[in-house]
């Protein structure tokens, strides 16, 4: 890769990620050119060159934000065995995360989810292929602590993943917005007592 592709690259990086931000304390909605090229000392034109047009840059956004989603939770979880050992290290790593990022700085998918449920578009429709995606990663390890005799046989593994997901929403309200430092503690312990009830 040459001096210049480098630079590009880096600039378009330091671009999504002042969008990424941006978004995290106002909303997708908020992001514009402008707004992100006042950030980093960049003109509108500069980029619009780089990234195009605001829909892409929002695009750009949920797709890093999924990067870095997925990097954070679910990629470590994957050098565990199979089974229980990887779906609760998934879990403890998404309350982390809930704690430490999405406290400070909104979680792109669930904060997305309510600023788009009523919108029809591009980017809701991104927005719900990246959460399903999430889900049916957690579905896929919940069938698999099924498979290695973990979970109960008769496990509904829709029904699982509803219940975790249920956890995290209610750990991101009390995180943000009742500002509890004990929510994930009890976070964890709600955890245990649910998969106490699908152990085989």
């Amino acid at each position: 890769m040459d001096a210049r592709t480098q630079k590009s690259e880096l600039t378009r990086a330091a671009i999504v990620g002042a969008a990424l931000d941006l978004a995290s304390f106002e909303g997708l909605e908020a992001i514009t050119l402008q707004a992100v090229a006042d950030r980093i000392g960049l003109s509108k034109s500069g980029v619009f060159s780089r990234v195009g047009s605001r829909e892409a840059l929002q695009k750009a956004v949920v797709e890093e934000f999924g990067r870095r989603f997925i990097g954070d939770v679910f990629v470590p979880a994957m050098q565990l065995p199979k089974g229980l050992p990887r779906l609760d290290d998934i879990m403890q790593r998404w309350i982390v995360r809930t704690r430490d990022v999405d406290s400070h700085t909104a979680c792109i998918f669930s904060a997305g989810a309510f600023e788009f449920d009523d919108r029809e578009g591009p980017l809701r429709d991104l927005l719900h292929a990246e959460v399903t995606r999430w889900r049916a990663a957690l579905r896929r390890s919940v069938l698999q602590a099924v498979e290695e005799g973990h979970l109960k046989a008769d496990t509904d593994p829709e029904q699982l993943v509803a219940e975790m997901y249920g956890l995290v929403l209610g750990l991101v309200h009390d995180v943000r917005f009742l500002r509890d430092g004990r929510a994930p503690e009890r976070t964890r312990a709600s955890w245990q007592r649910l998969l106490a009830t699908y152990r085989s």
